[in-house]
């Protein structure tokens, strides 16, 4: 298995929207990957709380799939990339990680 995990630090505003409404559609749009895309077998995105340092990434991506083949084909999926063209727009900073678990 290969997690995925990315973290993402938004513009103070972007597309019409503040931080804490594109955090909310960046899950929205990521969450509903799991309807779409067969490879994922496991996806959380989590928005980073009121009450944690401000200094915090905004946005967190879990994601699980069965090897590095399958995380592959999700990156390339017309539904990630859709996604992730929103994400970009809206983002100022990203770090990732992927590993065999």
């Amino acid at each position: 298995m290969v997690r995925h995990i990315v973290m993402w630090k938004l513009k103070e505003s972007a597309e019409g929207n503040d931080k804490a409404r594109n955090a909310q559609i960046i899950k929205e749009k990521l969450e509903a990957l799991k309807e779409k895309i067969s490879q994922i077998e496991e996806i959380e995105v989590g928005i980073n709380s009121d009450s944690a340092p401000a200094g915090n990434y905004n946005v967190v991506l879990v994601m699980s799939c069965r090897d590095f083949a399958a995380l592959k084909e999700y990156a390339e999926h017309p539904d990630h990339i859709e996604a992730g063209g929103f994400v970009k727009k809206v983002v100022e900073a990203r770090a990732a990680a992927d590993y065999e678990y």
